[in-house]
């Protein structure tokens, strides 16, 4: 490797938005905010919802329903 052509490497503490905080190495000197963390994460969190405006998933659900069998519809 050539000398001093790197940047230096460095510990920084990153800061989430819901007050979690750690510390990583990076090239960036200062220190790191972010908005979201694992912590506070939907996905992460399993507090996730389904947004459904339009009622999409409710009309694939019924589109691709089981039908009842062909037997019960010559009764």
């Amino acid at each position: 490797m050539k000398p001093k052509i790197h940047p230096q490497y460095t510990t920084i503490t990153v800061t989430c938005s819901c007050g979690n905080s750690w510390d990583t190495r990076s090239t960036m000197s200062r220190d790191l905010h972010v908005e979201v963390c694992s912590v506070c994460h939907p996905f992460y969190t399993g507090k996730q919802k389904l947004v459904d405006t339009a009622g999409r998933v409710e009309k694939f659900r019924q589109k691709y329903a089981r039908k009842p069998a062909a037997a019960a519809a010559t009764k």
